[in-house]
């Protein structure tokens, strides 16, 4: 015969509240003892299942995210961004632009910190705001447009990228792909064009994206619909990565002094 504990644990268990079935008893017991109200002893409960929600939403959309390990807005080296760069920094990581669909564009010679720079505006989308957010590097995402096209499915990936809030396609222009592949690149900006946010990083400034797309006018008219909306960010100075491997030799003298 069945207890109450068991049919309120098989009532949890139908509706999905499985956070509220584990913590009942502990909830039940703390509300007697402290003489809580229904009201109060629901609340209670219902927080609780929000914010295991919260928190298992905020894993998932993480996970799908393929976002580069550590390159997180704590581990980003502000120090060494331009003035104007820590002012995008800081009004992108609020996440407005996504509502009006802006893009941001990142250009710089390799090594100048634009990766991890959108990685980190990446994940505070996720983590402050629940937007869903795919990084990708160039290069495997028009792999993914162009197997898709070949399969007659190209549509349904479309509509597939389309549910993230923000696409994160990294080193345009750093592999040279064919106009096959490009155009396939351009039917993925078309669809985004003022409906969804793209960031991209490239160390090809746009005068030279003609050698991208193969054709001018293509890569004119992709241009035109990445700048209509977007905020424009510059990487200069010297690569980040030679700096730390200085920073380390440095340290390994220091340490080991001949």
């Amino acid at each position: 015969m069945k207890t109450e504990k068991d049919a309120l644990g098989l009532l949890f268990a139908q509706f999905g509240l499985t956070t509220m079935g584990r913590g009942f008893e502990e909830v039940e017991t703390r509300a007697l003892a402290e003489g809580w109200s229904l009201r109060q002893t629901m609340r209670e409960l219902l927080e609780m299942e929000a914010c295991a929600r919260r928190e298992r939403r905020l894993i998932r959309l993480l996970k799908e995210s393929q976002l580069p390990e550590g390159k997180t807005l704590a581990a980003l080296e502000s120090a060494r961004l331009s003035a104007a760069n820590r002012r995008h920094l800081a009004e992108l990581c609020e996440g407005h632009f996504l509502d009006r669909a802006v893009n941001v564009l990142a250009f710089g010679l390799p090594g100048r910190g634009k990766t991890h720079f959108l990685s980190a505006v990446g994940y505070e989308l996720i983590q402050r705001h629940g937007k869903r957010v795919l990084f990708a590097p160039t290069y495997k995402l028009i792999q993914r447009l162009l197997e898709a096209k070949r399969e007659l499915k190209l549509e349904a990936v479309l509509k597939r990228l389309d549910s993230y809030d923000a696409v994160i396609l990294d080193d345009l222009g750093y592999v040279q792909q064919t106009r096959e592949e490009m155009e396939v690149l351009f039917t993925f900006f078309a669809e985004r064009y003022e409906r969804r946010s793209v960031m991209i990083s490239s160390n090809v400034v746009f005068s030279q994206w003609g050698r991208i797309f193969h054709d001018p006018m293509t890569a004119m008219a992709a241009v035109d619909r990445l700048v209509h909306h977007s905020v424009i960010l510059e990487f200069g100075g010297e690569s980040h990565r030679s700096n730390k491997s200085k920073d380390n030799g440095a340290k390994k003298r220091e340490k080991n002094p001949s």
